[in-house]
């Protein structure tokens, strides 16, 4: 697991197993899911049609609606309108026509979300889910369970905590960023009291700061990404330097997760699915291949070996969205294409194509300050490696079953609790 920036979205998972768990496969138990989820709201999109018995949480990311109480972001978004009055002139990237909701299973339960309260619904929810699912555990099937929770910490905008508004508080990020570590440590005292001993929690982000937010994004730390620095833009989210995806994870699991300890395995979060899977003794779906791998023995710190080869799809700086032109095998990492995105004073890198490719030697240099030069043995020894591994995903790509993303939008689906109120609000104002 390797350590990285903030400024990620936090996602907890809390696995509830049986005794003897690894002996044979878990009876079906109650799953829930709190948080973002981002997946389509509408139809079999929804969390309740995708293996979720239980749903609270915000269709999409929470600056993609207006509230009432609109949070740090840069630059800053309106509140919703009231009554008839139409909302001042917003930003470009602000939301203002409908209100962001909130759900719980299949009905909006609030509209505009409260953000400086949603914190605490999460912690509510998660740990009257995992109360409710301890108890059912004693019933005549003795069934797990799973949660799945992904925060709205830390994507701006940040809500205005108590921490951040009392005199002489703290800054906006640092204020959320305590927030969080809250909520996660109310989900693992919940577990801790309940079922501690059969529950496994895994704590992970998704990406890296968003640096045209300026000190509302975080920090990259060692991961500075400084030959894109160099050229212009940002090397972190959106971009497929380290700064962009690498990101913490956490695992608890007494008596079988080692404490303080620190991994170097390359991991990924395509590995929490195949992991889950197997510590359920549950076996994957027959006939598609998966990227992910089972990394249980590394979290039970029986070994080092993660992946060997890793993906780093295009992510909106460079390239074409979602291609695979950048490849990490071991300790090096290979760029096709390069690109900085937004930074906080507004510049973007050029895209510049490398053939042959840009190569670091992150042992090295995990600031992937200086690449390998071209005619030394070393980037001549590891070129062909990186073509076969490139080679050989196209190849699996190619034969396997795939799909493209589909991310048109339908005015008619938009989540309205009361389309004759200003904003869908779900009370007149």
């Amino acid at each position: 697991m390797k350590a990285g920036g903030s400024g990620i979205s936090g996602t907890v998972w809390a696995v509830h197993l049986l005794l003897g768990s690894f002996a044979g496969p878990q009876a079906g138990g109650p799953s829930g899911r709190c948080g973002k989820w981002h997946l389509g709201h509408h139809g079999s999109y929804h969390p309740n049609f995708r293996g979720f018995d239980y749903y609270f949480g915000i269709p999409y990311s929470h600056d993609m609606g207006c509230t009432d109480t609109p949070g740090y972001n840069h630059p800053p978004c309106p509140a919703c309108p009231r009554g008839g009055r139409p909302s001042r002139n917003p930003e470009k990237d602000c939301h203002s026509d409908v209100a962001l909701p909130l759900y719980e299973n299949l009905s909006i339960v609030e509209q505009p979300v409260n953000l400086s309260g949603l914190t605490q619904k999460y912690a509510e929810k998660a740990t009257q889910f995992i109360q409710r699912a301890r108890l059912s555990r004693f019933s005549a099937s003795g069934r797990p369970f799973l949660l799945y929770v992904g925060l709205a910490h830390m994507h701006v905008p940040l809500s205005r905590t108590l921490l951040s508004a009392e005199p002489g508080g703290r800054r906006p990020y640092s204020a959320a960023l305590r927030e969080m570590d809250s909520l996660v440590g109310q989900i693992k005292d919940k577990v801790d009291l309940t079922a501690k001993n059969n529950t496994f929690l895994w704590f992970t982000g998704d990406n890296g700061p968003w640096a045209q937010k300026c000190e509302l994004a975080g920090s990259v730390g060692p991961f500075t990404g400084s030959w894109q620095t160099r050229q212009g833009g940002s090397p972190a989210k959106q971009t497929t330097w380290e700064g962009g995806h690498r990101v913490p994870a956490l695992a608890y699991w007494p008596s079988r997760v080692p404490v303080n300890v620190t991994s170097t395995a390359l991991l990924s979060v395509l590995d929490i699915f195949p992991t889950v899977v197997a510590l359920a003794g549950a076996s994957l779906p027959q006939g598609r291949h998966f990227d992910g791998l089972d990394a249980s023995e590394v979290l039970f710190g029986r070994a080092q070996a993660g992946h060997r080869v890793l993906f780093h799809p295009n992510s909106g700086a460079a390239g074409e969205d979602g291609a695979l032109q950048t490849v990490r095998v071991e300790r090096y990492k290979a760029f096709f294409v390069t690109g900085g995105a937004r930074a906080c004073d507004g510049s973007v890198g050029p895209e510049w194509h490398h053939e042959p490719p840009l190569i670091f030697n992150l042992d090295d240099d995990v600031a992937e300050a200086v690449p390998l030069d071209r005619g030394s043995a070393e980037y001549q020894r590891v070129l062909p490696e990186v073509r076969a591994a490139l080679s050989e995903v196209l190849e699996d790509i190619a034969g396997d079953n795939t799909s493209r993303a589909d991310y048109s939008q339908d005015p008619s689906v938009t989540p309205c609790c009361n389309p004759h109120q200003t904003a869908c609000r779900c009370q007149a104002a």
